[in-house]
């Protein structure tokens, strides 16, 4: 598995993490079982990033990996939790109190002192460029429970405007090859300050697995299902904000170029994105052993050819530049 170490954060990550907001029981059921053998996977195949939320499950996901890290305590894993989703998204409630009760929340739901990483859960745009927001969060790294923080953001405007700020360790944004805005601004300022990028939605919501067709359906209790078209959140968490009938067709396009380099789609797409510079980690989700394996083989894979990304950028251009790229 690469890594990366960026300056900060401040020690090395790999550059494929796991995102757990699937074992929050939130993609559909997921046992405890199954959740800490996708945990175990992950690990031993050099996974050493965990991101997760507290409202996950409402809590669920942290607790897995609490539990599973107090009964593995040799395992060096940095924990990315985020918060503010809790209270009614009003900026008036990100607010130091707040933030204690939030991260107290997450402390005792991970079983530790001190939280690695703790990113503001996609708050309201005021939120980002509020500078008490931030000499809040610097009082919880003062004070020890945290050890750094960062934003979970929706825009590249929301991005830009957090890495302003000299005491942001990160910026977690939505990158994959349906999704390439950030290339061109957040990558490089993030770069230029020493902030790590953490991509989520790496394989758009599935759609870059190549494993679906228009037929496909998904639980009642998936966001596949209930937020298809931002019924409940940002409906760029869901398909990365594509229409899921041609992402559909656009995923056929993707498959066919990542046979063409002798590789698995959801492989392809994840080393695509881990090899972009100025990307620190992605975080794909696992439902089980198999695709917890899978992902992190992505962290392994020899340098793509630059016809590759010309591919990617060819699709996107073709299928989703017009409709998505001005919205995020």
């Amino acid at each position: 598995m690469d890594t990366r170490n960026v300056a900060r954060i401040g020690r090395d990550l790999s550059v494929i993490g796991l995102g757990t907001w699937q074992l929050g029981a939130d993609w559909g059921d997921v046992s405890e079982t199954d959740a800490r053998a996708v945990l175990d996977a992950s690990v031993e195949a050099g996974v050493t990033v965990f991101d997760t939320a507290d409202v996950y499950g409402d809590g669920r996901s942290e607790q897995i990996i609490g539990g599973y890290l107090a009964e593995n305590p040799g395992h060096d894993i940095f924990v990315a939790t985020k918060m503010g989703r809790r209270e009614e998204q009003d900026p008036a409630n990100f607010t130091l109190a707040k933030f204690r009760e939030w991260t107290d929340r997450s402390r005792t739901n991970l079983h530790v002192d001190t939280l690695d990483l703790v990113q503001l859960h996609c708050p309201p745009t005021p939120v980002f460029s509020t500078d008490a927001v931030y000499d809040a969060l610097d009082t919880l790294v003062a004070d020890g429970a945290i050890a750094r923080y960062g934003v979970s953001v929706e825009t590249v405007d929301e991005a830009l405007a957090a890495i302003a700020h000299p005491g942001l360790s990160s910026v977690q944004i939505i990158v994959n090859a349906f999704r390439l805005k950030p290339l061109e601004r957040v990558l490089p300022a993030a770069a230029d300050a020493g902030i790590a990028v953490i991509t989520r939605v790496p394989l758009a919501s599935g759609l870059l697995s190549g494993k679906y067709t228009a037929e496909t359906t998904f639980a009642a209790n998936d966001h596949r299902t209930y937020n298809r078209h931002g019924e409940s959140f940002d409906v760029g968490e869901t398909f990365s904000g594509v229409d899921f009938e041609t992402g559909v067709a656009a995923a056929r396009e993707f498959s066919a170029l990542a046979d063409a380099a002798g590789l698995a789609p959801a492989v392809a797409a994840l080393a695509w994105l881990a090899q972009l510079d100025g990307v620190t980690t992605v975080i794909p989700g696992a439902r089980n052993v198999e695709q917890a394996r899978g992902n992190a083989s992505a962290g392994s894979v020899p340098p793509l050819d630059p016809s590759f990304s010309a591919g990617v950028t060819d699709i996107y251009d073709r299928y989703f530049r017009e409709a998505v790229h001005g919205r995020w």
